[in-house]
């Protein structure tokens, strides 16, 4: 019997207000009913606020595509997110959003891909000579750790031309490690009936690594702007994002803002990439047919051309199945901005609206074998459709994330490097939990057994 990849348990279908606010606060996936899975829209009332999660292709469509500026972005989620992000591009609405994408975009555009692309592969053979040392030493490695590593490094070498090496690099990544377990992505503030005078609580430490963190991301800032006067800055994403110039204001950002856009290109460009990277590896040691296949495929690296990556075709089908089952982020939540219709019920101003792709993403009334690992599905009708209207990994419409096309050259590069050179073995009885920290993590990591390929 195939064995299906792992998911959360659903909690009971009535649970108090309190017990779901006690389950919630464990972790947000294994909180939510087993309904979820089926539904078009379900409500969540609490006693002064009101939560709608949308599921249905046409509710996401409108919310995304077709009026996104009637659905902000939630100020209540902002709240547990600004300690470390500031004012970033992840967290505003509105024209200073409009303005931020403004500057950000153009870094990322696909020509741009090309130029990172040297420093990406060199952090992924960092990985491999790292994972080689390792495995000689114990064949039992904590997957979560290695990919965090390699996204970490692909990160600061792509923006600031550093290797993860370098002292405030090291640094920054030690401690934000420690800050991606302590604070959830989603945390009761955009549920609970707090006013919005009443201070929010941050777990222990929480607030400290995010000073430390944006302390260190602005002594790389402050260095780099120096480097442009002086012109010897390398010509990399955090030199392109700096010497911006906004097209309709002429404006670019200063050193806060720039920290802030720092902080959310560490988050969103490490720590989506790790997770979505630890458990497309997870799935290979689950799925050894499949971990051969890439490993084939995988000899075209050999030509360490930008080219060779677009001919990754079965680990960029992998890597995307991979998103589907594990999105990092699992939920997304706006706000309604005036009184709307869903589903022909209200939907009062300033209500929650919770998109989850952790629930569209194996919903039972759209895909085809909606919990099980297929990465064929893309090839078929049904994949195609659902992935044009039920596959969110990176959002979608004007606010879709700008690193997208970036995600989807590191993940199987990194992915086809790593099993080009290990053979990766699931550890029986030692399978993942998947709950969601800042990203979809696995509740006590993720262990597998790797040997060096002959």
């Amino acid at each position: 019997m195939t064995m299906l990849p792992p998911k959360p348990p659903s909690r009971p279908e009535r649970v108090s207000l309190w017990q779901y606010l006690r389950l919630f606060r464990q972790d947000i996936l294994s909180a939510q009913p087993a309904k979820l899975y089926r539904a078009w829209m379900a409500e969540f009332r609490a006693p002064r606020i009101r939560s709608f999660l949308i599921n249905q292709p046409e509710l996401l469509q409108r919310v995304l595509k077709e009026e996104p500026d009637l659905f902000p972005k939630s100020d209540r989620i902002a709240e547990g997110l600004k300690p470390l992000l500031g004012n970033s591009v992840f967290l505003t609405n509105g024209e200073a959003w409009k303005r931020q994408r403004r500057l950000i975009d153009p870094a990322f555009e696909g020509g741009r891909l090309k130029e990172t692309f040297p420093a990406m592969r060199a952090a992924a053979e960092a990985a491999v000579r790292r994972l080689e040392k390792q495995v000689a030493e114990n064949d039992t490695v904590e997957i979560e750790e290695v990919t965090s590593h390699a996204a970490a490094d692909v990160i600061f070498r792509t923006l600031f031309s550093i290797p993860i090496e370098h002292e405030v690099a090291g640094e920054v990544f030690s401690r934000f490690r420690d800050y991606q377990r302590s604070q959830p992505l989603l945390n009761l503030a955009a549920f609970l009936p707090l006013p919005g005078w009443m201070p929010r609580f941050f777990r222990p430490g929480t607030l400290s690594n995010a000073r430390e963190i944006r302390a260190l991301i602005t002594r790389l800032t402050e260095t780099r702007m120096s480097e442009i006067k002086a012109g010897t800055a390398p010509d990399d994403l955090a030199t392109k994002i700096m010497c911006a110039k906004d097209p309709e204001t002429g404006t670019g950002f200063d050193t806060e803002e720039m920290v802030d856009q720092v902080a959310i290109f560490f988050l969103a460009g490490h720590e989506t990439s790790a997770s979505a990277l630890a458990w497309a590896l997870y799935l290979m040691a689950l799925y050894p047919e499949w971990q051969e296949k890439l490993e084939e495929e995988a000899a075209i690296l050999g030509d360490e051309s930008f080219a060779a990556v677009s001919k990754l075709r079965l680990s960029r089908a992998v890597f995307r199945e991979a998103l589907r089952l594990y999105p990092p982020v699992p939920m997304m939540v706006r706000e309604a901005s005036c009184p709307v219709r869903f589903r022909n019920r209200d939907v009062p101003k300033g209500s929650q609206i919770v998109l989850s792709p952790w629930h569209l993403h194996r919903h039972e009334r759209l895909w085809n074998n909606p919990d099980g690992f297929d990465p064929m599905r893309w090839q078929s009708e049904n994949g195609k459709t659902c992935q044009r209207e039920a596959y969110i990994p990176f959002s979608a419409g004007p606010r879709v994330c700008t690193g997208a096309g970036f995600a989807m050259v590191e993940g199987p590069l990194i992915l086809s490097m790593i099993l080009r050179a290990f053979q990766l073995e699931r550890i029986e009885g030692d399978d993942p939990v998947p709950v969601a920290h800042l990203t979809v993590r696995a509740k006590n990591g993720i262990r597998l057994r790797l040997a060096r390929r002959r």
